[in-house]
């Protein structure tokens, strides 16, 4: 059994300073980096700066979510989460859909943050055909052990572009031609009367409130998912089940 095995489960995670050091130096793809918040120490500071470098997103934390997520309960103050592959551009996803010559249909995560939930969107996007989906950068899950997992495979299939900012990725969608529908249950655009046949980016949001401010500005159409029942939200995941698949109704016709 070499380090890697030792160090890191079944749930992608490397916990303490030697083995997260070792994993940077062997070039190791890391999701994100959690650092003790507070600590004034040069050696979790080269750490930092060393994930950083590589692409990871270094998140400062209180010691006690560290705590909760150690399964060795050594963690010297440094938790790395795996990545399981690497991200996507956004320009890989857009050339995706031309060289299938198909209009684009991507899939935006406005801060899922629920790893079980962008899987489940994953899978889905990956049988709807939809050519990528993308995330921020921040206040988001990532391609970790457990998104892998819940997405029956599907991360190895679907593009998966990770932004700084996701207005600003919308406005660029935008220039490219696409369409912005975000699902929202104040929207004024009943699902069913939502032209999603042309290049399409379909905004789904947190599971707790929904698409931020700035990004539902930044739609082009907020469309509504009709709810007969006496609740009034749908599962993230559900929601754009419902809006890919609508897309490939239209698509078919």
């Amino acid at each position: 059994m070499d380090w890697k095995e030792k160090q890191q489960g079944d749930d992608g995670i490397i916990e303490g300073r030697n083995a997260v050091l070792e994993a940077l130096r062997v070039g190791t793809a890391l999701d994100k980096l959690y650092i003790a918040k507070g600590e004034v120490d040069a050696a979790l500071g080269h750490i930092a700066s060393k994930a950083r470098g590589q692409g990871a997103v270094v998140v400062e934390c209180d010691r006690r979510k560290l705590d909760a997520m150690s399964v060795t309960h050594s963690h010297q103050g440094v938790i790395a989460v795996t990545s399981v592959r690497e991200y996507a551009d956004v320009s890989d996803i857009l050339a995706a859909a031309k060289e299938k010559n198909e209009p684009p249909l991507v899939v935006v995560c406005d801060e899922l943050s629920d790893p079980h939930n962008l899987g489940a969107v994953i899978r889905t996007a990956e049988c709807a055909g939809a050519h990528g989906v993308i995330i921020p950068k921040r206040r988001s899950a990532g391609l970790t052990a457990v998104v892998a997992k819940t997405s029956a495979g599907a991360v190895s299939h679907v593009p998966v572009a990770r932004v700084p900012n996701l207005v600003a990725c919308l406005k660029e969608l935008k220039k490219e031609g696409l369409w912005v529908y975000g699902a929202t249950a104040a929207g004024d655009t009943p699902l069913y009367r939502a032209d999603l046949k042309g290049p399409a980016a379909i905004v789904i949001g947190s599971e707790g409130d929904g698409m931020s401010r700035l990004v539902e500005e930044t739609c082009d159409v907020r469309v509504a998912i009709p709810m007969r029942g006496k609740l009034n939200s749908l599962n993230a995941s559900a929601a754009a089940a419902i809006l890919l698949y609508e897309a490939v109704r239209q698509r078919l016709d």
